[in-house]
């Protein structure tokens, strides 16, 4: 008990920026994971869906 009092200032000085920085993060982790695909499609529809970049063709003039 008495290390956690000659040392408090050492101890609690993190927690001034261990909480915003936590509280950030979490708010930036929980916006992200919202971000959802939907579709939709009709009858005798094809649908495709890509979570990235898709190239379709066979252009060797682009990367």
């Amino acid at each position: 008990m008495s290390w956690i009092i000659q040392n408090k200032d050492w101890l609690f000085s993190g927690v001034a920026i261990t909480i915003p920085i936590a509280i950030a993060g979490w708010f930036f982790s929980t916006k992200s994971k919202s971000y959802k695909q939907s579709q939709k499609g009709g009858n005798n529809s094809i649908n495709i869906q890509v979570g990235g970049n898709f190239k379709a063709g066979n252009d060797k003039n682009h990367d």
